[in-house]
């Protein structure tokens, strides 16, 4: 199994989570976070004064999938929050050991 965390701007996240679902992936988690990568932050006028942004909003979106499903799941998400531009943000792949689900004591893929 594999654990996806992908960084993406937050206006895509409507697209991504719905061809996700589309796809039969149903686990997700979505966290606000501020971070910035080459991009290095943008400048923005606020009442005439202009100020630099340092840490830009994004999303960070988990899921964990079978290894068999991986490549599926990437590229929904490329297709899916891909503008072309700087900042389009990025994803992790991270191995999974164990997944227990709490209600059932369910083990392995099937806790998924």
């Amino acid at each position: 199994m594999k654990k996806i965390e992908a960084i993406i701007r937050p206006h895509k996240l409507e697209e991504v989570h719905h061809a996700l679902r589309e796809a039969g992936f149903y686990g997700l988690t979505v966290s606000e976070i501020k971070g910035y990568g080459r991009q290095k932050g943008h400048t923005e006028i606020y009442r005439g004064s202009e100020y630099k942004i340092e840490f830009v909003p994004k999303l960070k979106v988990e899921l964990v999938c079978p290894d068999q499903k991986l490549e599926t799941a990437v590229s929904i998400i490329i297709t899916n929050s891909k503008t072309g531009e700087v900042g389009d943000g990025k994803i992790f792949i991270l191995p999974v050991e164990e997944v227990i689900r709490v209600r059932t004591e369910e083990v392995g893929e099937s806790a998924l």
